[in-house]
């Protein structure tokens, strides 16, 4: 059958609309604020869970349960839609009773109607789409040996807490942390040996530091740790605690054999980052200089 004759057959769009992986609908607002799907029909199984007819009769409660804690958001584009007719186009999180929930896109077009708004549109289930752009993103923000934070992760962080110490008057600090005759490591037990224990310095810096603090791989055996709202004497005792907690490990090659040398350096407001982290790298120098296995400061 020829493609125009599918199009304009009776009954087609009945036929396809149960087909496409998602959901059409048109959706209505009223003046008063009060909501309702007059029509919803699709395939997949978005829609077998939910009360149909609630949402016919009233959707405000079930929009509410449905989108949880992306309700807020929810709402505020519907606004925005409907104050200026600009298209809707936002996402949600939708719960499935025995699965996890799935992500939800919502793409529709508004129009005037007599007693409010009516947008008609459809709805797509987007989840695959969502855990591959997370993947990316952790792609792009994590070292793939150690799954900390990288190097460009590190500065948005940075810049961030910059910003909030300019604004808020908010101390923080960092620490450049390296292990000690690395290359002598990697010699004596190997290279796998050697990722072996960079992985385990990962996980056990970021045990012993608290939940706000960043630790990020620089690179190598280098790593920064960002204290928030932590002042320069603060950042020098929780240092040398880690430093302590690191030399009294065993990594598998023995205690006392993996040691880390640290430099700390408080941000100054309204200084450039480059200059808080060369600070901090020649306090790291200094303390290489004078022995390592210890934590030297840069006021």
């Amino acid at each position: 059958m020829p493609v125009d004759d599918v199009i304009s057959a009776p009954q087609s769009a009945d036929l396809l609309i149960p087909l496409i992986p998602g959901v059409v609908f048109q959706f209505h607002r009223s003046h008063s604020g009060k909501m309702r799907f007059s029509y919803l029909e699709g395939g997949g199984e978005s829609l077998e869970h939910i009360d149909r007819q609630q949402l016919t009769a009233d959707a405000n409660p079930l929009i509410k349960q449905l989108t949880d804690s992306d309700y807020p958001k929810i709402m505020s584009a519907i606004e925005r839609s409907a104050r200026w007719m600009l298209p809707l186009s936002t996402r949600f999180r939708l719960p499935f009773p025995k699965d996890k929930p799935r992500w939800i896109a919502v793409s529709a077009k508004p129009a005037s109607a007599a007693d409010g708004v009516i947008w008609s549109g459809i709805m797509m289930d987007i989840t695959e789409q969502v855990a591959e752009e997370q993947r990316l993103r952790r792609l792009c923000d994590t070292d793939p040996l150690t799954s900390l934070p990288n190097r460009r992760k590190l500065m948005l962080h940075l810049n961030h807490l910059s910003s909030l110490s300019a604004r808020h008057g908010t101390p923080f600090s960092i620490m450049i942390a390296d292990i000690d005759h690395f290359k002598q490591i990697n010699d004596r037990w190997g290279h796998l040996e050697g990722d072996s224990i960079l992985k385990q310095l990962a996980t056990r810096t970021q045990a012993l530091l608290r939940c706000e603090d960043m630790v990020a791989r620089l690179g190598g055996e280098e790593f920064m740790v960002v204290l928030p709202l932590t002042p320069l004497q603060q950042c020098h005792k929780l240092a040398n605690r880690l430093r302590d907690a690191i030399a009294n490990y065993d990594f598998g090659i023995g205690a006392g054999q993996v040691t880390l040398s640290i430099g700390v350096a408080e941000y100054r407001c309204g200084e450039p980052l480059d200059s808080l982290i060369t600070r901090a790298d020649q306090a790291l120098y200094s303390a290489k200089d004078i022995g390592r296995d210890c934590v030297c400061l840069l006021p």
